[in-house]
């Protein structure tokens, strides 16, 4: 990659939290994005706001669980800006609850939108979106430190961070030789909507408050509080820099100390 180059980055549930974070300062660091989400409506306004802060953004409508919709999003990505130089594979979902009461439909729900929704975007965008072969190349899965640890009544989201932890380091060696990086980012607690739905689930399953279960949760963070969605963004954006070449097949921590591994 030159100073020249815009490279195109694709970002998956790009509207809120983490996601739109990301998209943010990737804009921010001149390179062109395109994001996605599940909903028309939401794509349609974070691409006019991020328009509005002078950066190069487009998006459209995908469901990530979906083979053809991923098929669909990679072939609007090249439509708009061409082959696509960096994937974020950033979106997912919570779910969770005693093992025994947990359903199908959310287990099967939690591992497609988390786990495997990475590996249908990676397949697709290194076999169809201009990736393999490329002069440079980043893939950089947001995972969890629940990607490494077991987490209290979240079994279908620990399991399925524990697999996008497992394929980026499996990833990351396959495609070395190329000089593609791939690394999973590992946040902790981080204030997002969806921190504010986790805590709501604890704090039903606890029979508390919600400020009772942020309080037990930052008590257990070295730091004292929660990460914010820059702060995950920022460790994104390095890692697509030519600085970061030699960081592969990791999966790296943003948790204010939570996860000492």
């Amino acid at each position: 990659m030159t100073t020249m180059t815009k490279p195109v980055a694709l970002v998956t549930g790009g509207t809120s939290g983490i996601g739109l974070a990301v998209a943010r300062d990737l804009g921010r660091r001149g390179h062109r994005v395109f994001l996605c989400a599940r909903t028309e409506q939401k794509v349609k306004n974070t691409v006019e706001e991020l328009r509005a802060e002078g950066l190069d953004v487009a998006g459209t409508e995908a469901d990530v669980r979906s083979r053809e919709s991923v098929a669909a999003l990679v072939r609007a990505v090249l439509d708009a800006f061409g082959p696509v130089s960096i994937l974020v594979n950033n979106a997912g979902r919570s779910g969770g609850g005693p093992t025994a009461g947990i359903t199908d439909e959310l287990w099967y729900d939690v591992i497609d939108t988390n786990l495997n929704s990475v590996f249908l975007l990676t397949r697709e965008v290194l076999s169809n979106g201009g990736l393999t072969g490329a002069a440079y190349g980043r893939i950089i899965n947001i995972a969890s430190t629940a990607g490494k640890q077991g987490v209290l009544l979240g079994a279908p989201y620990s399991a399925s961070k524990h697999g996008v932890v497992g394929f980026t380091k499996a990833l990351g060696k396959e495609l070395a030789p190329t000089g593609i990086t791939v690394n999973a980012v590992c946040p902790g607690y981080v204030e997002t909507p969806m921190a504010e739905r986790v805590r709501q689930g604890y704090a039903s399953a606890w029979g508390t408050t919600e400020e009772h279960v942020q309080e037990q949760f930052e008590a257990k963070i070295p730091l004292g509080r929660y990460a914010t969605p820059e702060e995950v963004a920022g460790l994104v954006g390095y890692l697509t820099t030519e600085h970061a070449a030699a960081i592969t097949a990791q999966a790296l921590n943003v948790c204010g100390g939570l996860g000492n591994f």
